[in-house]
């Protein structure tokens, strides 16, 4: 069974981050948020374990993690409520992870002597994760200093409309949009804001650059 999963690892990668991006769209909002999101996070951690599977010390490291994860999950939802302390710890299992997977997506991308479906889809993956990279750090941000953003959706349940304008600022910001819509306004998050758009844009510039380069000369031998 793990085989059969780790040989479409990429595309079951992608399609989770997909589901975690968009999956609000075809839903209520609220169910989204508390129970269906949580799982796909899970479901996208353990599919970045398959990534990196080939690494066993790695993989053991974070297949303890997931266990982690998933009793934090378990407490809260018995518990109906997070407080600051395990918030910080789901967070910062997602950050390092997202960072690790990140780094391991691109290493598998850029060792590749051709350009084939994995690669594009690892590609877009890798994107992907540094926007979740970003969503982590700025609701640590906001987690810990509250109202360092300017234009957060706060009606309904606070928090989580929170979570979700600050998902979207990750990718408007990686994208290099800036509609303004959301400004970030403590030192903190203005730093980390500018962080996450130099690495957009390094990621596109170079990382992609190679991938294309390779692609080419491909096509042309």
């Amino acid at each position: 069974m793990l085989s059969k999963l780790h040989k479409i690892r990429y595309e079951l990668f992608f399609f989770s981050q997909i589901a975690i991006l968009f999956g609000s769209l075809i839903m209520p909002v609220d169910l989204f948020d508390d129970v269906v999101m949580p799982a796909l996070f899970i479901t996208n951690l353990f599919f970045g374990i398959l990534l990196i599977s080939k690494k066993k010390r790695l993989a053991q490291f974070f297949s303890v993690l997931f266990l982690i994860l998933i009793v934090i999950y378990g407490a809260n939802f018995v518990k109906r409520s997070e407080n600051n302390l395990m918030s910080f710890m789901r967070f910062g299992i997602y950050f390092l992870f997202y960072i690790i997977v990140s780094v391991e997506i691109i290493k598998q991308v850029l060792k590749t002597k051709s350009v084939s479906k994995n690669v594009i889809i690892g590609l877009m993956s890798g994107y992907l994760s540094i926007g979740l990279i970003a969503f982590f750090v700025f609701v640590s941000i906001e987690i810990a200093t509250p109202d360092s953003f300017k234009g957060l959706m706060v009606h309904g349940t606070a928090f989580s409309n929170k979570a979700d304008s600050l998902l979207y600022y990750s990718y408007i910001t990686l994208l290099s949009i800036g509609y303004g819509d959301i400004v970030p306004v403590t030192a903190i998050a203005q730093k980390a804001a500018i962080l996450v758009g130099v690495l957009g844009q390094f990621y596109i510039v170079i990382v992609t650059t190679l991938v294309i380069e390779k692609y080419i000369f491909y096509r042309r031998k």
